[in-house]
Formats: structure tokens, C-alpha cells, sequence
């Protein structure tokens, strides 16, 4: 570990964040075994505590939150379950999810995550970009602290539906060292790849978005009147900032800039910062314009309405440049509608009445699948990659550096609408095949926590369907499987 911590030296603050959750994981373990505890018991609900990136309005984190919740209670029954979710704002995730207990996350999570493990029987790990440096070590050390919290205390530890990519070297000692002993059910192979080869279980899965299906609500048209949207064959565009992560904890910048009371637009919350310079800015511009110029081209020559999608929170300032540059274009500024003033429903609906997408963003993809969107992924990692490819819609997939952007967005609409039937008909048929490994990774779940409680009251299905192991479906997908 040591020579791993040395090769390739971190931000001071994430070796002490990463030191300080081995720690209490150490502590955690002392404590189990000195301390007398009361494990789960027959009569008395099964208690999950949830850990994702919940209240920060991730359209795709809460969705995924919102099905996992859903499969939780089919799996073990909604009397046999008390199932708690964190959350970074509870105002921003109210109403999502309907009888479950929300608790929020503090900056400082340490000591956070010691305390609510102990009151919980497992753990399930929700992000999907679960194991990775990509977008912010803290995150993952979140994960990884709360699983290794889960089985330091010999309780359930899962990751669910996650991912795994590149590291830190402390933080994939950190994972390596803490993780053995939790089950994490990876959404790919290459993230299965990653973990074995750090000791840590896995098996397959895949993302739980596949079963959402909006609450009954005002229809997109209503919605997309209401924001703006001329009516028309809809071209929905979402766009992100893929030149400013990770974020990095930077202790004197946050002191001065709170002593000063000054914000900045590369602060992204507590100690942290995007790690974002003049040439990073350059790069998104880059990406902004290309993005722009390649949609404005496919528009004007199939007269199609357009809207700008924010997924998250964060992606407003690429919305809303994006949106500016189609201004001149398109004859008119497209309305941006994101998810800081539009729920996770209202987004998907949307989403689901276009004609074409085009997205940086993964969940948008699949949240649009099962109404046959055709889709043009333009992606900053291996996410989007994953999922078109596994679909055998390789040439679907643009990087946000490429040179040819532009032009490569233009062409890649053309083909999407000149092969509208075939990629639709491609993307419906992948369906099952992912409701099939949702159902499955049930399953894996399931057993998974009767080995640490074998006494759990069993809910009368056939353990051998799968099917009997997915959320109520609807009608549209039910029909899929059929």
C-alpha cells in the first residue's frame, strides 16, 4: 500500500479523507468484535441503509435509487424491509421516494457512516460511477467506506449496479483493502475486470433505470409548450461539461473564499473544487460549439424543434451555452429545461417524446430506450461506449475531444434519422436482454443477504424466475418480455 501511495501522490486532503475512513473502518472491526450487538432478528424488518449520490437533482442517480427501492421491495417484501437513503439535500430528493426514510450526508461522512452502519443490516452501495478517480475520490471513498463499514460489522455489503474505471493508486489500495468480503454487481465486464483484479467479488448486472416509468403528470407536450418548445419533430440535446473533473479538496482556496465571502464558478461544494484551468475551458468551448454546430445543422434541415435537457444540476452552464450558440442558427433560443426546476418524471417524459437524442449524459439514453428514442451518445468515458456497443451500435458512440465533432454530430443525426426504424427496433430488442440481467442480479442479491440471514421470511415467488425478481412493470415493457 505504502509504495502504491507513493507512486503517484494524491491531494494531501484526499490521503487524509481515505486515512481517516480506514480508521474508522479499523474501528469499526474493533468494535464488533469487543462490543455486543444486536444482529438482525426474526421478527423485526431487515434494515438497509442506501448510499449513492442522492439530493443533489442527478436525474440518473434518483431514478436508479427510485428502482432499486422498488426491486428491494419486491425481492424481500415491503412488511420484511425498512430501507433508509442518504442524501446530500433532502429538499432536493422529497417526494421521490415515497415511505422511505432520508437521512442526510455531512460534509464530514466519517464519522457519519460509523454511526448509521451501526443501526443498519447491511449496506447497498448505489452509484453507478462507483469505483472510479473520474469524477471525485471523495465519492468513492464514500463507497468504499461504507461498504467496508458493512463488512467489518459481518453484515450484508453490496454495490449495486456499479462501475469501475481508473484510480488513484491509495484509492485502489483503499478499495483492495477494504472491499474483499462485500458483493459488488457490476453493469459491465471491463468493471468486473477492474475489481477482481483488487481481490473484490463481483458479478453481473446491469443498471436498475431500465424499469422506471414516470408518475402520471402533465404530458411532454404540456410541458414542452409550457417551456417554449415550438411544436414539431423534437430534437432533445444533452450536453454536460466534460473538461472539469474530478473534483479536488483544496482546504486554503475554501478558507479564503468563505472568509470573503466570494463564490466562484469552478466551486462545487464544501472543500472542493473543479479541477478546471484556461485550457480546460478552452476544450469545453471547443466541445460547445462543435456540439451546437452539428445540431443546428441536422434542425434546419428537418425544421426540428429542439430543447436542451439538463440531467443535473451541474450541466446548466453547458445547457445554457449551448442553448445560446443554436440562438443565432435555429432563429430563436431553444429553452433549457433542467432538472433543478424539473423532477426526474417530468424530465423522462420529455425525454421519451423525442424524435432524435443526442446526450453526454448515459441515464438519458437509457431512460429514452424503452420508447425507441434513437440515440447519438457523445461521451467523456467508457459509460455510453459500454451501453451502444453492447447494442451493436458502436458507430453511434463520438468522444467530446474529437477534433471533428461538429461534422461527426451532423453526419451521426443524419444516419440516426436515416436508420430511425432499424436503431429503434436494435435499442427495444436490447431490452430484455437488460431486464433479464435486473432480474438476475436480483436473484444475486437475494442470496447473497440469506447467506449472512438465513432466517428472513421468504416471500412466495418461484426462485428460479427471474422475472419474479424485477419491480412491477409497465405495460410498455411488460409487453417486451411476453
Amino acid at each position: 500500500m505504502l509504495e502504491d501511495l507513493l507512486s503517484r501522490p494524491p491531494a494531501l486532503p484526499d490521503l487524509a479523507l481515505e486515512a481517516a475512513m480506514a480508521a474508522a473502518i479499523e474501528a469499526s472491526r474493533v468494535r464488533h468484535a469487543l462490543a455486543d450487538h444486536a444482529p438482525w432478528a426474526p421478527g423485526r424488518p431487515l434494515k438497509l441503509l442506501l448510499v449513492g449520490y442522492v439530493g443533489t437533482r442527478n436525474t440518473g442517480a434518483d431514478v436508479r435509487v427510485a428502482e432499486m427501492l422498488r426491486q428491494l421491495a419486491t425481492i424481500f417484501g415491503d412488511d420484511h424491509l425498512e430501507a433508509t437513503v442518504v442524501t446530500s439535500d433532502a429538499r432536493l430528493s422529497a417526494g421521490y421516494f415515497p415511505g422511505v426514510r432520508q437521512v442526510k450526508l455531512p460534509d464530514l461522512f466519517v464519522p457519519f457512516l460509523y454511526q448509521e452502519t451501526l443501526r443498519h443490516d447491511g449496506v447497498v452501495a448505489c452509484e453507478g460511477s462507483m469505483f472510479k478517480s473520474t469524477f471525485a475520490n471523495a465519492l468513492t471513498t464514500l463507497m468504499t467506506g461504507a461498504l467496508g463499514m458493512a463488512v467489518s460489522q459481518n453484515k450484508v455489503a453490496v454495490g449495486y449496479g456499479a462501475e469501475a474505471g481508473d484510480m488513484d493508486p491509495a484509492l485502489r489500495a483503499l478499495v483492495a483493502r477494504y472491499c474483499r468480503g462485500a458483493l459488488v454487481v457490476c453493469r459491465n465486464d471491463p468493471s468486473r475486470e477492474v475489481l477482481e483484479g483488487l481481490g473484490v467479488r463481483t458479478a453481473p448486472g446491469t443498471d436498475t433505470a431500465w424499469t422506471f416509468e414516470p408518475d402520471p403528470g402533465p404530458d411532454a407536450a404540456e410541458t414542452l409548450a409550457a417551456a417554449g418548445v415550438a411544436p414539431g419533430p423534437l430534437l432533445v440535446a444533452c450536453p454536460i461539461n466534460p473538461f472539469w473533473w474530478p473534483v479536488r479538496p483544496q482546504v486554503g482556496r475554501a478558507l479564503v473564499d468563505r472568509l470573503l465571502g466570494r463564490a466562484t464558478g469552478t466551486h462545487y461544494r464544501s472543500l472542493y473544487y473543479h479541477d478546471y484551468g484556461a485550457a480546460d475551458r478552452a476544450r469545453f468551448e471547443a466541445y460547445l460549439d462543435a456540439f451546437a454546430d452539428g445540431v443546428a445543422r441536422f434542425a434546419r434541415t428537418r425544421r426540428a424543434a429542439v430543447a436542451v435537457v439538463g440531467m443535473e444540476r451541474l450541466d446548466r452552464e453547458a445547457c445554457d451555452g449551448l442553448a445560446a450558440r443554436l440562438e443565432g442558427p435555429l432563429g430563436g433560443r431553444p429553452p433549457v429545461l433542467g432538472s433543478g426546476e424539473h423532477d426526474m418524471h417530468a424530465l423522462v417524459r420529455v425525454l421519451r417524446h423525442a424524435r432524435w437524442l443526442v446526450s453526454s449524459r448515459y441515464h438519458a439514453i437509457v431512460c429514452s430506450t424503452s420508447a425507441g428514442v434513437p440515440a447519438l451518445g457523445v461521451t467523456m468515458d467508457e459509460r455510453i461506449a459500454n451501453l451502444l456497443e453492447e447494442r451493436g451500435q458502436g458507430h453511434l458512440v463520438l468522444r467530446t475531444d474529437d477534433p471533428d465533432l461538429a461534422e461527426r454530430v451532423a453526419h451521426g443525426l443524419e444516419r440516426l434519422d436515416r436508420d430511425r426504424e432499424r436503431v429503434s427496433g436494435e435499442s427495444l430488442a436490447s431490452l430484455p436482454r437488460q431486464l433479464e440481467a435486473m432480474g438476475r442480479m436480483g436473484q444475486t442479491l437475494e442470496r447473497h443477504v440469506r447467506a449472512r440471514y438465513p432466517d428472513l421470511p421468504r416471500v412466495a415467488r418461484r426462485d428460479d424466475d427471474w422475472r419474479a425478481y424485477l419491480p412491477p412493470l409497465s405495460p410498455r415493457l411488460a409487453t417486451l418480455l411476453t
